[in-house]
């Protein structure tokens, strides 16, 4: 629990904070007045006032913001540095550079990752990686560096092989394994469990990696190849989820939590790829032209530069009401998912 809740805190905060300088960084240069930039919501816990700027860490870490002065019309005090007395592209700069801090974190994790930790080739060997504390294999007893010799009578020559024999005999059925330790011949049996957003029985543990050590140029060629492929797979993916909305198996904060907490049980570097996988996530999200969204304000500022004019207030009002009840339902849907999958899956 103190482990899920400590990697839900670092990689929310992670994103957020990443997030919100977008906005703020920009903000600042074109020459707006920002109030306060805060990470979360609710109660401050600690807040602290530098130049013109309060900065803050709020009670709630599912979010923040920036107070930037004027981003309501019709109480602009900050004169000719309101928000909405800068220019339309100034406006669209500041409301686009949150998301595009979600797409630069990925790029500059993976660019830390394969510069300093190498590129991990999965091994075809059939020898235990990493075990997963808890997991079927960790209470059966085998280890990091086992080799698998059979399983229910079946020899395994690669870790192929181990990996198609553990689905074709495994219906949640006890498995009868054979392993060599230290030149020792071990035998275990072992329950595999039922992982629903894998949906498949599994038992917890992951091939060795052959590790590859690579240069600036090609660490950074790899992170920008690696977050083009995942942008690619999201967006295939969200497509999908439109077309059959009623079959998305969507995850909440506590959802998201929960998968934080058990890649972090795997080791630090996972953790940072799953914050590179949900910072980009949240950027793709964001974009979405949905009212309250950073994409919506986006197509207002749009409809501002065509029209030569801003919305009225009472469409800009409307619109954001939709938005907000949008967001809402998703939300309900969501924690509903997360309820169901911890406490009835």
């Amino acid at each position: 629990m103190v482990l899920t809740i400590a990697a839900a805190l670092f990689v929310f905060g992670l994103l957020v904070l990443v997030h919100e300088f977008g906005h703020f960084i920009t903000a600042k240069m074109t020459g707006m007045r920002v109030d306060e930039f805060a990470i979360g919501f609710g109660p401050k816990l600690i807040s602290t006032k530098r130049g013109e700027t309060v900065y803050s860490i709020r009670a709630v870490p599912l979010g923040g913001f920036n107070d930037i002065a004027g981003m309501d019309p019709l109480n602009n005090d900050a004169g000719p540095r309101g928000y909405c007395e800068k220019p339309v592209l100034s406006r669209m700069i500041v409301i686009l550079a949150g998301s595009a801090m979600n797409f630069v974190l990925p790029v500059l994790l993976f660019f830390g990752i394969f510069f300093f930790s190498g590129v991990a080739t999965p091994s075809t060997e059939p020898v235990i990686g990493t075990v997963i504390e808890g997991k079927a294999a960790d209470i059966a007893g085998i280890k990091a560096g086992d080799r698998i010799i059979s399983v229910n009578g079946t020899e395994v020559a690669n870790w192929t092989t181990f990996v198609e024999t553990i689905r074709n005999d495994t219906e949640g059925q006890p498995l009868n394994i054979v392993y060599e330790r230290e030149g020792q011949v071990n035998e275990t049996a072992l329950q595999p469990t039922y992982e629903k957003e894998s949906k498949r029985f599994m038992i917890g543990v992951q091939s060795m990696a052959v590790i590859k050590e690579v240069g600036f140029v090609e660490a950074m060629q790899l992170s920008l190849q690696r977050t083009v492929e995942i942008v690619e797979m999201m967006l295939e993916a969200l497509v999908e989820i439109f077309r059959s909305p009623t079959e998305a198996d969507l995850a909440g904060p506590i959802g998201i939590a929960q998968m934080a907490g058990r890649v972090a049980e795997t080791g630090f570097i996972p953790l940072l790829n799953f914050a590179a996988l949900l910072s980009l996530n949240l950027g793709i999200i964001n974009l979405l032209p949905v009212p309250a969204l950073d994409g919506g304000y986006f197509v207002t500022l749009a409809l501002e530069a065509v029209r030569g004019k801003p919305l009225g207030p009472k469409a800009l009002i409307y619109a954001q009401r939709v938005g907000v009840v949008l967001l809402l339902i998703l939300m309900i849907f969501a924690t509903k998912n997360d309820i169901v999958r911890v406490f009835f899956s």
